[in-house]
C-alpha cells in the first residue's frame, strides 16, 4: 500500500473512532443519568477515553509514517508502539476510576438506584455501534499494518462486551436485584484492565524487537534462496518497527565467485526480499563462502 493510501486509511480509522465515540459518550451520559444506571455512566466515562485514544493512535500513526531522516535513519515506526502504550495509561486510569466507584457502591453503602429500561435500549444501540466501529478500525489497522490503529480498535471492542453486560444488568436489576448494576460497572473496569494488559504486551513486544512470527523468517529465507547462486541463508534477524521491519542476514554463495559477483548477488537478495514481503523495508546482507567453517557467535546471539 502506498504512503498516501496508508495515510488516508489511518485518517479514516481515526475519524470513525472519534465521531462514533462522541455520539456514544453524549448518549451514554444522558441516558445513564436519566435512567439511573451507574454501569451506563461508567461506559460513558470509558467512551470519553475512547475519543482520547483515537486521537493518540492517529498522532502515533502520523509520526510513525514520517520518512527516515538524519537523526532517525530507520524511520519513525516505533512512534506507533509508543502511542499504543500511552493508550494503556488512559485505559488504566479510566479502569481504576470505574473500579473504585463500583466498589464504593457494592461494599460501602453508596446509594444504588434501579435503572429504567431506557438504559437497556441505549446498551443495545451501543452493541451495534461498537461492533461496527471496532471491526472497521481493526480491519483498517491490519490492512495498513498499524499497531496504534489496531490497539485503538481492540480498545473499542471492549465496549461491545460492556454494552451486553449493561443490557443484561438492567433487565436483572428490574427483576429485584439493583446491586447488579454497579457489579456490571465493576466487570467493565476489569475488562478495561484486561485490554490494557493485552495492548501493553503487544506494543512492548514491538519496542523490544520480538520477531512477529517464525513464518516471516521462513518467508525471508525462501525469498533469498530463490536468487541464483544462493546456497543457504542463516542468522536472519528482524528489527521490527510496527508497520514495517528491517532485516540483517547471512547468505552462502559458491567459493569461486569474485567479490563483484558476490556483491551483485547480495543486492539481488535485498531486492527480492523487499519485493516479496511487504512489511520488509530494508535488508542488509552478509555473504559467506559455502563449505567453509567459521564461528558466527556474537555477544547478542544465544542460539
Amino acid at each position: 500500500m502506498g504512503k498516501k493510501a496508508r495515510e488516508k486509511a489511518g485518517k479514516k480509522a481515526a475519524t470513525v473512532g472519534i465521531v462514533g465515540n462522541i455520539f456514544l459518550t453524549v448518549f451514554n451520559f444522558a441516558v445513564g443519568f436519566y435512567s439511573g444506571s451507574y454501569a451506563l455512566i461508567s461506559e460513558g466515562a470509558h467512551t470519553i477515553s475512547d475519543i482520547t485514544t483515537s486521537v493518540i493512535s492517529y498522532a502515533g500513526f502520523v509520526v510513525g509514517s514520517k520518512p527516515a531522516d538524519r537523526e532517525h535513519p530507520l524511520g519513525h515506526g516505533r512512534a506507533e508502539a509508543v502511542a499504543g502504550l500511552i493508550i494503556v495509561v488512559f485505559l488504566s486510569i479510566v479502569g481504576f476510576e470505574i473500579f473504585s466507584g463500583a466498589i464504593e457502591k457494592i461494599f460501602f453503602g453508596a446509594p444504588i438506584t434501579t435503572p429504567s429500561y431506557l438504559a437497556a435500549g441505549m446498551a443495545f444501540v451501543g452493541i451495534i455501534v461498537n461492533f461496527a466501529m471496532s471491526q472497521y478500525i481493526i480491519n483498517l489497522g491490519r490492512q495498513i499494518k498499524s499497531p496504534a490503529i489496531v490497539a485503538d480498535g481492540q480498545h473499542q471492542r471492549v465496549d461491545i462486551i460492556s454494552s451486553i453486560s449493561i443490557l443484561v444488568g438492567v433487565v436483572v436489576a428490574n427483576m429485584g436485584y439493583p446491586k447488579l448494576d454497579p457489579i456490571i460497572g465493576l466487570i467493565i473496569s476489569l475488562m478495561i484492565f484486561k485490554t490494557a494488559f493485552e495492548v501493553a504486551k503487544d506494543n512492548l513486544d514491538n519496542i523490544m524487537g520480538k520477531i512477529p512470527s517464525e513464518e516471516l523468517v521462513e518467508q525471508i529465507k525462501k525469498a533469498a534462496l530463490s536468487v541464483d547462486n544462493v546456497c543457504g541463508a542463516h542468522d536472519i534477524r528482524i528489527n521490527y518497527f510496527g508497520s514495517y521491519a528491517t532485516v540483517t542476514m547471512h547468505i552462502e554463495v559458491p567459493q569461486d565467485l569474485n567479490i563483484v559477483e558476490a556483491h551483485e548477488i547480495s543486492h539481488e537478495v535485498q531486492d527480492e526480499v523487499i519485493s516479496d514481503i511487504d512489511i520488509i523495508h530494508g535488508v542488509t546482507v552478509h555473504t559467506c563462502p559455502v563449505g567453509i567453517k567459521y564461528d558466527h557467535t556474537q555477544q547478542l546471539d544465544q542460539q
